[in-house]
């Protein structure tokens, strides 16, 4: 065999071509009981109104590109499968043809979950995930701290879509905005307020030049100080990453950040108060190669290293 070590612990004596292909080979199951986290797929593009569709057929793609995923993470050094029980729950139900329907629903579905004691790791779906996920984990844990990474700040005008839920998130006091941080933007805009429009609600911005400039180091560091130890949910688009390492997104923009930049920026939230997270807006159609599954699959693998560090190993 080679590509990576036998070990029947994560089922890597499988090769990655063969077998069911849960993430990271975790059972497929919807019962809790004594579950440190939840995987869960949300197959929605129905709010992606601005360009392109097919990030419902994400949340299949990153469990199949999870299956690269040998187990044990070299840099943090810990196997977070040895110290976290971790299922994949499914899909959610979504309604492509009412997003708004789908946001109730979504969150219902998210909610029931978090009240096991499970955490959840939300696969995308494109950004209108977010919203009812925001809403879910801010019934649990009241207003939380948000790492939003991404290309674009997703708080325009309008009604719930993939555009929008970053706004309606912090108009309905979801996001504590003492504690709001938004990392990556880029790309051109429909106008200035585009930049202002986060930063009016509260948030710390980090244009993608900000984060090249002052490197990742820097920019972790501040955001940590906005963050403290409050509740911390992350979201991470993938169109934050640069078309190069990400094609396959929903809408694309250049020069963006690299793979490493968006692994340095998630492993740089160790030790912090985190409750949840979501990977969005992978497109399939558009990445052959399926490169932009993988960097999304490594992403969630980062955040489960990171809950991992704080579990004691299972006896």
């Amino acid at each position: 065999m080679t590509g990576g070590p036998p070990n029947a612990a994560y089922g890597a004596h499988l090769m990655a071509y063969a077998g069911i292909p849960s993430f990271m080979r975790r059972p497929a199951t919807r019962l809790l009981e004594g579950v440190d986290v939840a995987v869960v797929g949300v197959p929605l593009d129905g709010g992606a109104s601005s360009f392109r569709a097919g990030a419902r057929l994400g949340p299949r793609k990153i469990r199949e590109a999870s299956l690269l995923l040998w187990g044990y993470h070299r840099a943090l050094q810990v196997a977070p499968l040895e110290r976290l029980s971790l299922v994949d729950y499914g899909d959610l139900e979504t309604r492509q043809g009412d997003v708004e329907g789908t946001v109730r629903s979504v969150a219902a579905q998210v909610g029931v979950i978090l009240s096991s004691g499970a955490r959840v790791v939300a696969l995308g779906g494109d950004h209108t995930i977010t919203l009812p996920l925001l809403r879910a984990h801010a019934g649990r844990y009241g207003p939380l701290a948000v790492l939003h990474v991404d290309a674009h700040a997703d708080t325009w005008p309008g009604p719930v879509d993939h555009a929008t839920p970053f706004r309606l998130a912090a108009e309905e006091g979801l996001i504590d905005r003492e504690a709001y941080v938004v990392a990556g933007l880029r790309g051109s805009l429909s106008g200035p307020g585009d930049l202002q429009a986060p930063a009016r609600l509260g948030a710390r911005v980090f244009a993608c030049e900000d984060c090249l400039a002052l490197g990742i180091p820097e920019v972790v560091r501040q955001a940590r100080l906005a963050i403290g130890q409050r509740p911390l949910y992350v979201s991470i688009d993938l169109d934050a990453a640069d078309p190069a390492f990400a094609p396959g997104v929903g809408t694309p923009e250049v020069a963006g950040l690299t793979s490493q930049h968006l692994l340095e920026l998630v492993r740089g939230l160790r030790d912090l108060h985190l409750v949840g997270m979501d990977v969005v807006e992978l497109c399939p159609p558009y990445d052959p190669a399926e490169i932009t599954a993988l960097l999304a699959a490594t992403v969630v693998f980062e955040f489960l290293a990171l809950l991992a560090l704080q579990q004691r190993p299972h006896p």
